[in-house]
């Protein structure tokens, strides 16, 4: 256990969109052996689906499903690096009032998130003297990569785009996919299942091309990976941070306008009659990610719906709580995001006989 006079170790968890970042957090958790765990949940978008996803499978929860107070910790207006003064320091400085009963920390920033300024956040002298960064683990979405979209050569990029519209990733994602690796300490080639070894092998050299020597990538599915090669690295990430270069050093401030985020509310809704117009709208938008809670006539539990350039993955994760309203709720980010053609597009599988 955490002696107080020791600092409590922080872990990082960034990663790009649907990279697997909640799935990595689930596991941790599921596997702690005791380990007392504090919880920071970032969320781009008006919409807290990741900590509702925690929260839905138990983490942060009592035996009856009940939420503890400040078991979970939910960042809601933004990426944490341009909400540390606002949100950052005030949570952690409440983590640091309960160091006795804490042993580790784990934050998952937003797939938008830039890792760097955050780590540098520990050098506060509020918190410095409290809590350190064991290290930075970033997830990479082995798949996505591997279909291109974050290719380094230019030229490979504006192939794929004529090819497929949705695999245009240049800035800034691709910086921040990159920035995203330059502060690894440790990265998870997520999702290996679904990659043969040609692709696995290709993606492995372009993320290697980011890293230093010392940085290993390990391969996982479903972030499941021993706990003593994900905790316990005692790298002290804040000490080194200014050593790694990243695209945005030089930037005095940066913020996330271009990209948009929106919530689109429904009544339930036909499940393969959504998927099916969700995948049309990311061939004719620019739709980074989809994710929510989705209600299903006559069906007691709730539908999670998580979808990353055109792969959708969705299951039923709960049964709706006496007293829950039933409703479909939709997070799209993306860029230039017309609203109005979205709910347009969206009102047919809306429209289902009770």
């Amino acid at each position: 256990m955490t002696q107080s006079n020791a600092k409590i170790p922080v872990t990082v968890v960034t990663g790009f969109l649907g990279s697997g970042k909640t799935t990595l957090l689930r596991h941790i958790l599921g596997n702690a052996e005791g380990r007392r765990i504090a919880v920071v949940v970032n969320e781009f978008g008006e919409l807290g689906i990741d900590g509702d996803i925690l929260r839905g499978c138990g983490i942060g929860c009592d035996d009856e499903g009940n939420e503890r107070e400040g078991a979970l910790y939910e960042l809601a207006n933004g990426c944490v690096c341009c909400t540390v003064q606002e949100e950052f320091l005030p949570v952690m400085l409440q983590l640091a009032e309960r160091r006795d009963q804490i042993d580790a920390v784990l934050i998952e920033t937003s797939g938008l998130a830039l890792p760097k300024p955050l780590v540098q956040a520990f050098q506060w002298p509020d918190i410095a003297n409290i809590f350190t960064v064991d290290s930075v683990v970033t997830v990479v979405d082995g798949p996505a990569a591997a279909s291109g979209q974050f290719a380094a050569n230019p030229a490979q990029v504006d192939v794929q785009r004529r090819a497929d519209p949705n695999l245009d990733h240049e800035s800034p994602l691709h910086e921040l996919f990159e920035d995203q690796l330059s502060a690894a300490d440790l990265v998870v080639l997520n999702k290996t299942d679904l990659m043969d070894a040609a692709a696995r092998a290709q993606v492995e050299a372009l993320v290697r091309e980011e890293l230093p020597p010392e940085v290993k990538i390990v391969g996982a599915t479903e972030g499941k990976l021993p706990l003593a090669l994900l905790l316990g690295q005692g790298r002290a990430a804040e000490n080194t941070i200014h050593l790694r270069e990243s695209h945005h050093d030089h930037e005095e401030d940066h913020d996330h306008d271009e990209f948009d985020s929106l919530v689109i509310e429904l009544p339930p809704v036909d499940r393969d009659g959504l998927i099916a117009v969700l995948t049309a709208l990311v061939e004719q938008h620019t739709i980074y990610r989809v994710k929510g809670f989705v209600a299903v006539p006559h069906k007691p539990m709730r539908l999670l719906v998580q979808g990353v350039g055109r792969r959708f993955d969705h299951h039923f994760d709960r049964r709706w709580r006496d007293g829950e309203a039933q409703r479909t709720r939709l997070v799209f980010i993306g860029e230039d995001l017309d609203e109005g053609a979205l709910r347009k597009a969206l009102e047919g599988v809306a429209a289902v006989p009770a």
